[in-house]
Parts: structure tokens; C-alpha cells; sequence
């Protein structure tokens, strides 16, 4: 693959992977009821509403689910695929497989998403972080429901191993979920 084919590349993951996040965040955020009144709460809604809010007059929502900006979001990540698969394969797969490749990559993203949310509230709280800052709060409503079931019952000499048992099934589920969902694409996209 030529030099340009890759910087090509790149440039088309960073901009689509910026794109999905913000969509993805969105979903949490509603989902998780994370503070509308946080400036990166608003920044997201400013940026997203204008894509969301026409679709969603036909996709409503799903108890707190914003099923249009997953729509978006699995648009967004199939586009990706896409045009990724095209530039290096020289050409695309089979529609059905490229849809099950991008509901394996939009899955895979959200899973990763989290780890590292994960991890950076983790470090973050090894640091010392002032968590009065917006993306701080932000942080720590989108990952609160994954972690208080496991809060208190995982800790161990004052030292607790919620976040880490969280990101190993995160991990376990991205393995287990992902890898089996982009062989079927793989096989359905001939």
C-alpha cells in the first residue's frame, strides 16, 4: 500500500472516529442523565442537534436510549468502513457484510470508548484531579453505571478494583462480542 494510501487512511479514521465520538457521547450522556448544564454537555448537544433532531421525527427514542444518534453513529461507522475497505481493497464488501462490519465497529468503539474513560477517571483520581472540572463531571456520570454495582464489593486494602474488573470485561466483551461479529461480516462480504 503506498505512503498517501495510509496517510489517506488515517486522516478518514481520526475524522470519522471524532465524528462517531461525539454521537456516542451524546447516547451516554442521555442515557447515563449526565448534567445538561455542563458546558461539554452543551457543546455536544450544539454540534450534534443539527444531525439528530430531523431524524428523530421518525426514529424516536427508546426508554433512554437516543435511537436516532445511534443511527447516526452506525451511519457514521458503516461510512467509515466503507471507505476505508474501498481505498485499501481496492473495493467494498457485500452491503450486508459492510453492515455487519460497521455494527462490529461501532460496538468495538463504544467498548474502547469506555476503557479508556475508564482508565483516565482512574488516573486521574491517582493524581489528585480536580474533579469539579466539567469534563471531570462529564467523565464520571458516563462511567458511574458501569462501575457502582461493583463499588465497595471489589475493594481490598482500601484499594478498589472496581474500574479494573470493569475494563477486563469490557476487554473480554470486545473479544468475545466483536472479533465473532467482524468474521460474519467478513464471510458475508465475500
Amino acid at each position: 500500500m503506498s505512503y498517501l494510501l495510509q496517510a489517506l487512511t488515517l486522516l478518514i479514521q481520526v475524522a470519522f472516529s471524532f465524528a462517531i465520538g461525539l454521537f456516542v457521547i451524546r447516547v451516554l450522556a442521555e442515557a447515563c442523565r449526565a448534567e445538561f448544564q455542563n458546558p461539554l454537555s452543551q457543546l455536544i448537544y450544539r454540534y450534534t442537534n443539527p444531525v439528530v433532531t430531523p431524524i428523530r421525527r421518525w426514529v424516536p427514542n427508546w426508554k433512554r436510549v437516543n435511537l436516532a444518534a445511534v443511527l447516526v453513529a452506525w451511519l457514521l461507522s458503516t461510512l467509515s468502513r466503507g471507505l476505508q475497505q474501498g481505498l485499501l481493497g481496492g473495493r467494498l464488501p457485500a452491503p450486508l457484510g459492510l453492515v455487519v462490519l460497521g455494527t462490529a465497529d461501532l460496538i468495538d468503539f463504544t467498548l474502547v470508548f469506555y476503557v479508556a474513560m475508564i482508565f483516565g477517571w482512574t488516573l486521574s483520581s491517582l493524581f489528585g484531579g480536580d474533579r469539579r472540572h466539567p469534563a471531570a463531571r462529564l467523565l464520571g456520570q458516563l462511567i458511574e453505571p458501569l462501575l457502582r454495582p461493583w463499588r465497595g464489593r471489589l475493594a481490598f486494602g482500601g484499594i478498589d478494583f472496581s474500574p479494573t474488573v470493569v475494563m477486563l470485561a469490557l476487554l473480554v466483551a470486545r473479544i468475545l462480542v466483536v472479533g465473532p461479529l467482524r468474521a460474519l461480516g467478513y464471510d458475508m462480504g465475500g
